[in-house]
Protein backbone atom coordinates (compact mmCIF):
# COMPACT_ATOMS: atom_id res chain seq x y z
CA UNK A 1 0.00 0.00 0.00
CA UNK A 2 1.31 3.15 -1.24
CA UNK A 3 2.11 5.87 1.72
CA UNK A 4 0.68 8.60 0.54
CA UNK A 5 1.85 11.18 2.76
CA UNK A 6 5.66 10.40 2.11
CA UNK A 7 4.78 10.21 -1.74
CA UNK A 8 2.88 14.00 -1.41
CA UNK A 9 6.11 15.37 0.62
CA UNK A 10 8.53 13.68 -1.88
CA UNK A 11 7.50 14.77 -4.86
CA UNK A 12 6.27 18.35 -4.50
CA UNK A 13 4.18 18.14 -7.08
CA UNK A 14 7.15 18.98 -9.73
CA UNK A 15 5.77 16.88 -13.29
CA UNK A 16 3.94 14.26 -11.87
CA UNK A 17 0.86 13.79 -13.92
CA UNK A 18 -2.32 13.05 -12.56
CA UNK A 19 -3.93 11.18 -15.59
CA UNK A 20 -1.97 8.48 -15.94
CA UNK A 21 -3.94 6.39 -18.66
CA UNK A 22 -7.04 6.96 -20.54
CA UNK A 23 -9.01 4.24 -18.56
CA UNK A 24 -8.41 6.10 -15.69
CA UNK A 25 -11.80 7.37 -16.35
CA UNK A 26 -15.81 6.77 -15.03
CA UNK A 27 -16.80 2.78 -17.24
CA UNK A 28 -20.40 4.52 -17.98
CA UNK A 29 -18.09 6.85 -20.27
CA UNK A 30 -16.63 4.48 -22.66
CA UNK A 31 -20.27 2.68 -22.65
CA UNK A 32 -21.67 5.60 -23.87
CA UNK A 33 -18.72 6.35 -25.94
CA UNK A 34 -19.35 3.41 -27.99
CA UNK A 35 -22.70 3.86 -28.41
CA UNK A 36 -22.24 7.51 -29.41
CA UNK A 37 -19.55 6.68 -31.92
CA UNK A 38 -22.56 4.36 -33.78
CA UNK A 39 -25.23 6.13 -33.84
CA UNK A 40 -23.72 9.55 -33.89
CA UNK A 41 -20.52 10.17 -34.55
CA UNK A 42 -19.86 13.17 -36.68
CA UNK A 43 -22.16 15.16 -33.95
CA UNK A 44 -20.03 18.28 -32.84
CA UNK A 45 -20.47 19.11 -29.41
CA UNK A 46 -18.54 21.85 -26.64
CA UNK A 47 -17.80 20.76 -23.05
CA UNK A 48 -17.53 23.62 -20.82
CA UNK A 49 -16.40 23.75 -17.18
CA UNK A 50 -18.76 24.90 -14.62
CA UNK A 51 -18.28 25.76 -11.04
CA UNK A 52 -20.90 25.80 -9.00
CA UNK A 53 -18.95 27.01 -6.07
CA UNK A 54 -17.97 30.34 -7.02
CA UNK A 55 -16.18 31.22 -3.94
CA UNK A 56 -13.47 28.93 -4.88
CA UNK A 57 -11.43 31.13 -7.04
CA UNK A 58 -9.75 28.17 -9.21
CA UNK A 59 -7.91 31.15 -10.96
CA UNK A 60 -6.43 32.03 -8.07
CA UNK A 61 -5.77 29.17 -6.64
CA UNK A 62 -3.91 26.73 -9.51
CA UNK A 63 -0.87 27.88 -12.00
CA UNK A 64 -1.99 28.19 -15.31
CA UNK A 65 1.60 26.50 -16.74
CA UNK A 66 0.73 23.91 -14.04
CA UNK A 67 -2.80 23.53 -15.42
CA UNK A 68 -1.43 23.44 -19.00
CA UNK A 69 0.92 20.39 -18.15
CA UNK A 70 -1.36 18.34 -16.71
CA UNK A 71 -3.60 18.68 -19.99
CA UNK A 72 -1.03 18.44 -22.26
CA UNK A 73 0.21 15.03 -20.90
CA UNK A 74 -3.48 13.99 -20.93
CA UNK A 75 -3.11 14.57 -24.88
CA UNK A 76 -0.14 12.52 -25.22
CA UNK A 77 -1.68 9.72 -23.46
CA UNK A 78 -2.46 6.33 -25.76
CA UNK A 79 -4.54 3.42 -24.68
CA UNK A 80 -1.55 0.67 -23.85
CA UNK A 81 -1.48 -2.78 -24.54
CA UNK A 82 -2.60 -3.98 -21.13
CA UNK A 83 -5.62 -1.73 -21.14
CA UNK A 84 -6.55 -2.46 -24.57
CA UNK A 85 -6.63 -6.68 -23.11
CA UNK A 86 -8.71 -6.12 -20.71
CA UNK A 87 -10.99 -4.39 -22.38
CA UNK A 88 -11.16 -6.51 -25.07
CA UNK A 89 -11.12 -9.85 -22.69
CA UNK A 90 -12.97 -8.95 -19.65
CA UNK A 91 -16.35 -9.79 -18.66
CA UNK A 92 -18.92 -6.79 -18.02
CA UNK A 93 -22.02 -7.07 -16.45
CA UNK A 94 -21.54 -10.51 -17.63
CA UNK A 95 -20.77 -10.30 -20.73
CA UNK A 96 -17.94 -10.93 -22.62
CA UNK A 97 -16.83 -8.45 -25.54
CA UNK A 98 -18.51 -5.36 -24.10
CA UNK A 99 -16.54 -3.49 -26.69
CA UNK A 100 -16.85 -4.07 -29.83
CA UNK A 101 -13.80 -4.86 -32.15
CA UNK A 102 -14.57 -1.28 -34.07
CA UNK A 103 -14.36 0.57 -31.05
CA UNK A 104 -11.43 -0.65 -29.86
CA UNK A 105 -9.57 -0.11 -33.13
CA UNK A 106 -10.82 3.42 -32.48
CA UNK A 107 -10.65 3.37 -29.21
CA UNK A 108 -6.81 2.34 -29.64
CA UNK A 109 -5.83 4.99 -32.06
CA UNK A 110 -7.52 8.21 -30.06
CA UNK A 111 -5.80 11.17 -28.63
CA UNK A 112 -7.82 13.31 -27.27
CA UNK A 113 -8.53 16.55 -28.78
CA UNK A 114 -6.93 20.19 -28.33
CA UNK A 115 -8.65 22.40 -24.88
CA UNK A 116 -9.21 25.47 -24.96
CA UNK A 117 -7.76 27.77 -21.68
CA UNK A 118 -7.99 31.20 -20.11
CA UNK A 119 -8.79 33.00 -17.01
CA UNK A 120 -12.12 35.04 -16.11
CA UNK A 121 -12.44 36.82 -12.88
CA UNK A 122 -11.10 34.46 -10.66
CA UNK A 123 -12.28 31.04 -12.76
CA UNK A 124 -10.68 28.80 -15.39
CA UNK A 125 -12.78 28.76 -18.61
CA UNK A 126 -12.05 25.81 -20.02
CA UNK A 127 -13.24 24.29 -22.83
CA UNK A 128 -13.60 21.16 -25.52
CA UNK A 129 -14.84 21.28 -29.17
CA UNK A 130 -14.90 18.64 -31.62
CA UNK A 131 -16.34 15.16 -32.74
CA UNK A 132 -18.82 14.11 -29.85
CA UNK A 133 -16.93 10.65 -29.13
CA UNK A 134 -13.76 12.16 -28.88
CA UNK A 135 -14.84 15.62 -27.41
CA UNK A 136 -16.77 13.32 -24.15
CA UNK A 137 -13.57 11.57 -22.88
CA UNK A 138 -12.24 14.88 -22.10
CA UNK A 139 -14.37 15.40 -18.93
CA UNK A 140 -13.51 13.25 -16.45
CA UNK A 141 -9.58 13.44 -16.62
CA UNK A 142 -10.31 17.31 -16.74
CA UNK A 143 -12.30 17.12 -13.25
CA UNK A 144 -9.62 15.04 -12.15
CA UNK A 145 -6.56 17.32 -12.83
CA UNK A 146 -8.29 20.31 -11.57
CA UNK A 147 -9.83 19.19 -8.32
CA UNK A 148 -6.49 17.38 -7.16
CA UNK A 149 -4.68 20.43 -8.61
CA UNK A 150 -6.63 22.54 -6.06
CA UNK A 151 -5.80 19.94 -3.83
CA UNK A 152 -1.68 20.03 -4.38
CA UNK A 153 -2.04 23.77 -4.06
CA UNK A 154 -3.19 23.79 -0.43
CA UNK A 155 -0.95 20.78 0.39
CA UNK A 156 2.09 22.27 -0.61
CA UNK A 157 1.84 24.31 2.32
CA UNK A 158 2.23 21.39 4.74
CA UNK A 159 5.05 19.66 6.21
CA UNK A 160 6.32 16.42 6.42
CA UNK A 161 4.73 15.72 9.63
CA UNK A 162 1.53 17.50 9.10
CA UNK A 163 0.54 15.89 5.77
CA UNK A 164 1.59 12.45 7.86
CA UNK A 165 -1.14 13.46 10.53
CA UNK A 166 -3.72 14.73 7.83
CA UNK A 167 -4.34 11.64 6.23
CA UNK A 168 -3.83 9.73 9.39
CA UNK A 169 -7.01 11.92 10.37
CA UNK A 170 -8.72 11.35 6.72
CA UNK A 171 -8.02 7.59 6.95
CA UNK A 172 -9.55 7.06 10.64
CA UNK A 173 -12.80 8.87 9.05
CA UNK A 174 -13.24 7.04 6.21
CA UNK A 175 -12.49 3.43 8.20
CA UNK A 176 -14.89 4.64 10.64
CA UNK A 177 -17.58 5.16 7.86
CA UNK A 178 -16.84 2.10 6.82
CA UNK A 179 -17.66 0.80 10.51
CA UNK A 180 -20.64 2.29 10.22
CA UNK A 181 -22.05 1.32 6.59
CA UNK A 182 -20.64 -2.64 7.52
CA UNK A 183 -23.72 -2.66 10.07
CA UNK A 184 -26.16 -2.55 7.34
CA UNK A 185 -27.52 -5.68 6.34
CA UNK A 186 -27.83 -6.35 2.31
CA UNK A 187 -26.23 -3.25 1.72
CA UNK A 188 -24.83 -2.55 -2.00
CA UNK A 189 -22.41 0.23 -2.98
CA UNK A 190 -20.22 1.08 -5.15
CA UNK A 191 -17.55 4.01 -5.43
CA UNK A 192 -18.67 6.88 -7.63
CA UNK A 193 -15.72 8.93 -6.80
CA UNK A 194 -13.23 9.61 -10.10
CA UNK A 195 -14.61 13.21 -11.18
CA UNK A 196 -14.39 14.86 -7.76
CA UNK A 197 -11.75 12.56 -5.89
CA UNK A 198 -8.86 14.09 -3.48
CA UNK A 199 -6.07 12.39 -5.66
CA UNK A 200 -6.17 9.19 -7.59
CA UNK A 201 -3.52 7.54 -4.90
CA UNK A 202 -6.32 8.69 -2.68
CA UNK A 203 -9.56 6.77 -4.41
CA UNK A 204 -7.22 3.76 -4.70
CA UNK A 205 -6.84 3.34 -1.05
CA UNK A 206 -10.51 4.35 -0.68
CA UNK A 207 -11.10 1.54 -2.84
CA UNK A 208 -8.84 -0.89 -0.69
CA UNK A 209 -10.65 0.24 2.34
CA UNK A 210 -13.79 -0.54 1.14
CA UNK A 211 -12.51 -3.97 -0.41
CA UNK A 212 -11.75 -5.00 3.08
CA UNK A 213 -13.81 -3.02 5.25
CA UNK A 214 -17.43 -4.29 3.57
CA UNK A 215 -16.48 -7.47 1.63
CA UNK A 216 -19.60 -8.89 -0.99
CA UNK A 217 -21.16 -5.57 0.12
CA UNK A 218 -18.75 -3.53 -1.93
CA UNK A 219 -19.81 -3.91 -5.38
CA UNK A 220 -17.08 -2.15 -7.65
CA UNK A 221 -15.65 0.92 -8.96
CA UNK A 222 -16.63 3.69 -11.52
CA UNK A 223 -12.90 3.70 -12.12
CA UNK A 224 -11.70 1.78 -14.95
CA UNK A 225 -7.69 2.15 -14.41
CA UNK A 226 -8.76 0.88 -10.80
CA UNK A 227 -11.13 -1.53 -11.45
CA UNK A 228 -8.54 -2.91 -13.81
CA UNK A 229 -5.80 -3.09 -11.05
CA UNK A 230 -7.69 -4.12 -8.04
CA UNK A 231 -9.94 -7.02 -9.74
CA UNK A 232 -13.01 -5.13 -9.15
CA UNK A 233 -16.23 -5.31 -11.30
CA UNK A 234 -16.10 -2.02 -13.24
CA UNK A 235 -19.98 -0.15 -12.44
CA UNK A 236 -22.05 2.14 -14.66
CA UNK A 237 -24.48 2.86 -17.02
CA UNK A 238 -25.34 5.94 -18.96
CA UNK A 239 -25.65 9.87 -17.88
CA UNK A 240 -27.49 13.27 -18.24
CA UNK A 241 -24.87 14.08 -21.44
CA UNK A 242 -26.82 11.20 -24.06
CA UNK A 243 -30.21 13.15 -23.19
CA UNK A 244 -28.91 16.60 -23.23
CA UNK A 245 -27.04 16.38 -26.90
CA UNK A 246 -29.86 14.64 -28.49
CA UNK A 247 -32.64 17.32 -27.63
CA UNK A 248 -30.43 19.66 -28.69
CA UNK A 249 -30.41 18.02 -31.86
CA UNK A 250 -34.48 18.15 -32.03
CA UNK A 251 -35.94 20.59 -34.29
CA UNK A 252 -39.17 21.08 -33.08
CA UNK A 253 -40.87 20.97 -29.43
CA UNK A 254 -42.60 17.04 -30.71
CA UNK A 255 -39.41 16.19 -31.40
CA UNK A 256 -37.92 17.46 -28.13
CA UNK A 257 -40.40 16.15 -26.14
CA UNK A 258 -39.79 12.47 -27.68
CA UNK A 259 -35.83 12.66 -27.59
CA UNK A 260 -35.41 11.15 -23.92
CA UNK A 261 -37.06 8.13 -25.11
CA UNK A 262 -35.51 7.73 -28.43
CA UNK A 263 -32.23 7.70 -26.54
CA UNK A 264 -32.95 4.95 -24.24
CA UNK A 265 -34.60 3.02 -27.08
CA UNK A 266 -30.83 2.94 -28.81
CA UNK A 267 -29.81 2.05 -25.64
CA UNK A 268 -32.27 -0.64 -25.25
CA UNK A 269 -31.03 -2.74 -28.43
CA UNK A 270 -27.47 -2.43 -27.49
CA UNK A 271 -27.76 -3.39 -23.37
CA UNK A 272 -29.86 -5.73 -21.35
CA UNK A 273 -29.67 -6.85 -17.38
CA UNK A 274 -28.18 -4.65 -14.82
CA UNK A 275 -27.43 -2.01 -17.56
CA UNK A 276 -30.73 -1.27 -18.50
CA UNK A 277 -30.71 1.69 -15.32
CA UNK A 278 -33.39 4.75 -16.17
CA UNK A 279 -31.70 8.08 -15.45
CA UNK A 280 -34.77 10.05 -15.81
CA UNK A 281 -33.88 13.26 -13.89
CA UNK A 282 -32.69 15.28 -16.55
CA UNK A 283 -35.58 16.99 -17.82
CA UNK A 284 -37.83 15.96 -14.49
CA UNK A 285 -38.73 12.46 -13.12
CA UNK A 286 -42.44 12.58 -12.51
CA UNK A 287 -42.88 14.40 -16.01
CA UNK A 288 -40.47 11.78 -17.56
CA UNK A 289 -42.07 8.64 -16.05
CA UNK A 290 -45.39 9.82 -16.75
CA UNK A 291 -44.88 10.05 -20.77
CA UNK A 292 -42.79 6.84 -20.66
CA UNK A 293 -43.40 4.67 -23.13
CA UNK A 294 -44.74 1.17 -21.03
CA UNK A 295 -41.47 -1.21 -22.61
CA UNK A 296 -39.18 1.33 -19.82
CA UNK A 297 -41.38 -0.04 -17.09
CA UNK A 298 -39.79 -3.74 -17.63
CA UNK A 299 -36.17 -2.33 -17.32
CA UNK A 300 -33.74 -3.56 -14.54
CA UNK A 301 -34.37 0.21 -12.31
CA UNK A 302 -33.75 3.59 -11.77
CA UNK A 303 -30.59 6.11 -10.81
CA UNK A 304 -31.68 8.46 -8.72
CA UNK A 305 -29.36 11.64 -8.82
CA UNK A 306 -31.03 14.85 -8.32
CA UNK A 307 -33.95 16.43 -6.06
CA UNK A 308 -35.11 15.00 -2.46
CA UNK A 309 -34.06 11.13 -3.21
CA UNK A 310 -36.89 9.74 -0.72
CA UNK A 311 -40.01 11.62 -2.85
CA UNK A 312 -38.13 10.33 -6.22
CA UNK A 313 -37.42 6.92 -5.28
CA UNK A 314 -41.55 6.76 -3.82
CA UNK A 315 -42.36 8.59 -7.33
CA UNK A 316 -40.48 5.69 -8.82
CA UNK A 317 -42.63 3.03 -6.62
CA UNK A 318 -45.86 3.95 -7.69
CA UNK A 319 -44.59 3.91 -11.28
CA UNK A 320 -43.52 0.52 -11.50
CA UNK A 321 -47.06 -0.45 -9.32
CA UNK A 322 -49.44 1.43 -11.52
CA UNK A 323 -47.21 -0.30 -14.58
CA UNK A 324 -47.99 -3.73 -13.29
CA UNK A 325 -44.43 -4.49 -12.30
CA UNK A 326 -43.39 -5.53 -8.73
CA UNK A 327 -40.95 -2.89 -6.86
CA UNK A 328 -39.37 -5.66 -4.84
CA UNK A 329 -37.92 -6.75 -8.09
CA UNK A 330 -36.41 -3.51 -9.06
CA UNK A 331 -33.22 -1.51 -8.31
CA UNK A 332 -33.18 1.82 -7.30
CA UNK A 333 -29.43 2.90 -7.31
CA UNK A 334 -29.18 6.20 -5.13
CA UNK A 335 -25.89 8.69 -6.80
CA UNK A 336 -26.84 12.31 -5.30
CA UNK A 337 -24.95 13.55 -2.88
CA UNK A 338 -24.30 10.66 -0.54
CA UNK A 339 -22.58 10.22 2.70
CA UNK A 340 -23.21 7.85 5.67
CA UNK A 341 -25.95 9.47 7.47
CA UNK A 342 -28.06 9.55 3.65
CA UNK A 343 -27.34 6.20 3.04
CA UNK A 344 -28.25 4.79 6.68
CA UNK A 345 -31.56 6.82 6.08
CA UNK A 346 -32.26 5.56 2.66
CA UNK A 347 -31.58 1.83 3.15
CA UNK A 348 -33.41 2.01 6.38
CA UNK A 349 -36.35 3.53 4.52
CA UNK A 350 -36.54 1.41 1.42
CA UNK A 351 -35.13 -1.59 1.80
CA UNK A 352 -37.31 -4.77 1.41
CA UNK A 353 -39.62 -2.70 -0.66
CA UNK A 354 -36.94 -1.91 -3.77
CA UNK A 355 -33.64 -3.55 -4.07
CA UNK A 356 -31.33 -0.76 -2.95
CA UNK A 357 -27.79 0.55 -4.05
CA UNK A 358 -25.55 3.18 -3.91
CA UNK A 359 -23.18 5.28 -5.88
CA UNK A 360 -21.04 6.93 -3.25
CA UNK A 361 -18.88 9.80 -4.64
CA UNK A 362 -16.98 12.91 -3.54
CA UNK A 363 -17.63 12.55 0.60
CA UNK A 364 -16.36 9.14 -0.19
CA UNK A 365 -13.05 10.05 -2.26
CA UNK A 366 -12.91 13.71 -0.94
CA UNK A 367 -14.12 14.45 2.12
CA UNK A 368 -10.98 16.64 3.86
CA UNK A 369 -13.50 19.01 5.71
CA UNK A 370 -11.64 20.67 8.61
CA UNK A 371 -8.65 18.55 8.56
CA UNK A 372 -5.94 21.20 6.60
CA UNK A 373 -6.61 25.24 7.23
CA UNK A 374 -9.79 25.11 8.11
CA UNK A 375 -11.97 23.86 5.04
CA UNK A 376 -9.36 24.65 2.58
CA UNK A 377 -9.62 21.12 1.36
CA UNK A 378 -13.80 20.84 1.52
CA UNK A 379 -15.24 19.48 -1.24
CA UNK A 380 -16.85 21.77 -3.35
CA UNK A 381 -19.13 21.25 -7.00
CA UNK A 382 -17.28 21.34 -10.20
CA UNK A 383 -18.38 20.04 -13.18
CA UNK A 384 -17.87 19.69 -17.49
CA UNK A 385 -20.98 19.60 -19.09
CA UNK A 386 -22.15 19.67 -22.88
CA UNK A 387 -22.82 23.26 -23.58
CA UNK A 388 -24.00 22.73 -26.96
CA UNK A 389 -24.46 20.41 -29.86
CA UNK A 390 -24.26 21.55 -33.45
CA UNK A 391 -24.26 24.96 -32.67
CA UNK A 392 -27.47 24.46 -30.47
CA UNK A 393 -27.75 24.83 -27.18
CA UNK A 394 -28.06 22.23 -24.37
CA UNK A 395 -30.31 22.08 -21.35
CA UNK A 396 -30.50 19.96 -18.23
CA UNK A 397 -33.59 20.69 -15.80
CA UNK A 398 -32.99 18.07 -13.07
CA UNK A 399 -35.47 17.77 -10.17
CA UNK A 400 -33.45 19.73 -8.41
CA UNK A 401 -33.81 23.88 -9.67
CA UNK A 402 -30.44 24.59 -8.26
CA UNK A 403 -28.68 22.33 -10.76
CA UNK A 404 -30.37 23.43 -14.02
CA UNK A 405 -27.97 23.96 -16.72
CA UNK A 406 -28.46 26.37 -20.25
CA UNK A 407 -29.91 29.69 -21.36
CA UNK A 408 -33.08 31.01 -19.14
CA UNK A 409 -34.55 31.17 -22.61
CA UNK A 410 -34.32 27.31 -23.47
CA UNK A 411 -34.69 26.07 -19.73
CA UNK A 412 -37.89 28.12 -20.20
CA UNK A 413 -38.83 26.15 -23.01
CA UNK A 414 -37.92 22.78 -21.86
CA UNK A 415 -39.90 23.48 -18.73
CA UNK A 416 -43.02 23.79 -21.11
CA UNK A 417 -42.22 21.33 -23.38
CA UNK A 418 -41.87 18.70 -20.43
CA UNK A 419 -44.46 20.32 -18.20
CA UNK A 420 -42.33 20.83 -15.46
CA UNK A 421 -43.87 22.09 -12.45
CA UNK A 422 -42.21 23.60 -8.94
CA UNK A 423 -39.49 21.57 -7.63
CA UNK A 424 -37.96 21.97 -4.48
CA UNK A 425 -34.64 23.50 -4.14
CA UNK A 426 -32.05 21.61 -2.56
CA UNK A 427 -28.34 23.39 -2.30
CA UNK A 428 -25.70 21.98 -4.27
CA UNK A 429 -22.38 20.54 -2.03
CA UNK A 430 -20.79 19.01 -4.33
Amino acid sequence: MVDIATRVWNHKWKIDPIVRSLIDTDFYKLLMCQSILRNRPQTRVVFSLINRTAAVRLADLIDEGELREQLDHIRSLRLTRGESTWLRGNTFYGKRQMFSPGFMEWFEGLRLPPYHLEKRDGQYELTFEGAWPEVMLWEIPALAVLMELRGRAVLKELGRFELQVLYARAMTRLWEKVERLRRLPGLRLADFGTRRRHSFLWQDWCVQALIEGLGESFVGTSNCLIAQRRDIEAIGTNAHELPMVHAALARTDAELAEAPYRVLADWHEEHDGNLRIILPDTYGTASFLARAPDWLASWTGIRIDSGVPEEVAETAIRWWQDRGEDPRQKLIIFSDGLDVDRIEALHARFSGRVKVSFGWGTMLTNDFRGLARGDALAPFSLVCKAVSADGRPTVKLSDNPNKAVGPPEEVARYRRVFGVGAQTAVPVEV
